[in-house]
């Protein structure tokens, strides 16, 4: 099933709508489930909305948050997501950041009783879109064994970071795990068999098999540590510094429970180039760097690409095109717009 990115986010947001979510909520889940699709992110992409939506109709999710802020320091605040859907409170929380550092040239917020966000690189660009470098993380439940590990220790603890150029922002938005989770989820949908090194079985042993994965491996494969590491890092910026849940405490994202919110924290970094060295000399830094990159010689049949340059190819494409939906994802959304009585235009 072929579909435009803008039937598609019709189809997103009338379907939250249709399970009660307020008008932000639907907004901002909407706006991140898209970045993800259209930048080619599908495992952060639509293929969340039925998991939104049914934990909306459980009660896991808050359908009308009361978002909260709070200002600490100059450049510093936390924000209460009052159990709202991870977009909704992250959105929110790097406008914050955003506002902060336009005055104090740094804005650092942590989030907390939030949930999942999907595509973590989604809030980094909105500060870009302020003309702001950013840095976005957060924790989930256990799912990552550690280097030499055989149980679920870290989540996939995603790392953004995003700045502005003249054209393309450089984007790198990455999990900390070799792969995240809902990559062997898509990986089962259209029956791939996963890279070597990415996921184990039960016993900590690698596998290929997606419908054998019960953990995934930290970045890094024999340097595993390393991943395992900025897996740390997420973790004591999201929980450690924001007094919210560590990731062995946090309720599997998967259920059975739909009704009880799971208490996630996030955090985000908003930083404004005039505080530095002035927004023109760092424009002028950027775009010499990535001069640089994208002209250093490539290997033969390859070619070198600067964080993000992937995706806004694979956005331009799809924004011409439309977005094929895989087939687990397909048969969802069949099942939402027959339910809910909401049209799916193709």
């Amino acid at each position: 099933m072929s579909v435009s990115v803008e039937n598609l986010a019709t189809f997103c947001h009338s379907v939250l709508l249709a399970v009660g979510a307020d008008a932000a909520t639907a907004r901002d889940c909407t706006a991140s489930i898209l970045h993800g699709t259209t930048h080619g992110v599908d495992s952060h992409g639509v293929r969340l909305l039925p998991h939104y939506a049914k934990a909306l109709q459980g009660g896991r999710l808050n359908k009308t948050p009361q978002v909260s802020f709070t200002r600490t320091r100059a450049g510093s605040g936390m924000l209460d997501g009052d159990n709202a859907q991870g977009a909704r409170a992250t959105y929110a929380a790097m406008d914050h950041a955003c506002d902060l550092a336009a005055e104090a040239g740094v804005g650092a917020v942590g989030i907390t009783n939030s949930s999942h966000f999907g595509p973590a690189g989604a809030y980094a660009m909105r500060a870009v879109e302020r003309g702001m470098l950013a840095l976005v993380t957060c924790n989930s439940d256990s799912f990552v064994r550690l280097h030499d590990g055989a149980e679920r220790f870290h989540g996939t603890n995603p790392l953004s970071i995003a700045c502005p150029t003249s054209g393309d922002p450089w984007l790198l938005d990455m999990a900390t795990s070799a792969v995240p989770y809902n990559r062997v989820e898509l990986y089962r949908s259209t029956g791939t068999p996963l890279p070597q090194g990415v996921a184990s079985d039960e016993n900590g042993v690698d596998t290929i098999d997606p419908h054998l994965v019960e953990m995934l491996a930290p970045l890094g494969g024999a340097f595993g540590f390393k991943g395992a590491g900025l897996g740390g890092v997420a973790e004591i910026l999201s929980a450690v510094l924001t007094g919210m849940k560590l990731s062995p405490d946090i309720a599997p994202m998967g259920g059975p429970d739909f009704s009880t919110p799971r208490g996630l924290g996030a955090f985000v970094i908003a930083l404004d180039p005039r505080a530095f060295a002035g927004a023109e000399l760092v424009q002028a830094g950027i775009t010499r760097y990535l001069d640089l990159l994208r002209n250093s010689p490539a290997r033969p049949d390859t070619r070198v690409m600067a964080p993000g340059d992937r995706e806004w190819d694979v956005a331009r494409e799809r924004r011409a095109n439309g977005i094929t939906l895989d087939p687990v994802t397909a048969a969802a959304f069949a099942e939402l717009s027959e339910t809910l009585n909401v049209p799916l235009q193709t």
